[in-house]
């Protein structure tokens, strides 16, 4: 018995470092654990998957520079942040300027006339998304929010405001994919 349970200790001990190296992975979706963005590690938050109805839309990641659960807390801080989204199937770019709009009026009451132009632009950068695609939205404070599609930069839009209110639709007091998917990507058991 003894030599038995010195093999299944020895046995979790090699496996162990190779579990804490594994990406995060969500209804197949793979995404690494951590990542760099401008010499900054960001480690990953959480991950979501967006349904609507039945239907898997993508799923999605979120980088921080450390673990947070409390949105406020997020917002608070004028950090570098950044968000993946995966497609597992295709979508119109009116369905997604619609689902940020709706994020926008939802999440930031009374936005500023330059913020709702700034989602405008946002608006103007999206493309119909298929299986497979891959959108990305960085901030990175004194810069503004790198918007990334498909692997190429669509542009940066200036400003923490924008940057609040991109990233409020996901994990604001209404986010878009509901309070599961906010709970999600802050890692809320």
């Amino acid at each position: 018995m003894t030599k038995k349970f010195l093999l299944m200790v020895l046995t979790i001990l090699l496996v162990l470092p190779a579990l804490s190296l594994q990406a995060g992975t969500l209804k197949g979706i793979t995404m690494p654990d951590s990542i760099e963005v401008e010499g900054q590690k960001m480690v990953l938050n959480g991950m979501a998957l967006r349904k609507k109805i039945i239907f898997k839309v993508y799923v999605a990641g979120l980088y921080l520079p450390q673990k947070e659960t409390d949105a406020d807390k997020i917002f608070s801080a004028d950090a570098p942040r950044h968000a993946v989204m995966q497609f597992m199937r295709s979508v119109s770019a009116g369905k997604l300027n619609g689902g940020w709009l709706d994020g926008l009026k939802a999440n930031t009451p009374n936005a500023a006339p330059e913020l709702k132009k700034q989602f405008d632009t946002l608006c103007s950068y999206m493309e119909d998304m298929k299986n497979k695609e891959q959108m990305a939205y960085t901030y990175i404070p004194g810069k503004g929010t790198t918007v990334t599609l498909k692997g190429k930069v669509k542009g940066v839009i200036e400003g923490k405001a924008f940057a609040d209110a991109l990233f409020a639709c996901w994990i604001g007091p209404k986010p878009g994919p509901g309070t599961g998917f906010k709970e999600d990507l802050l890692g809320i058991d």
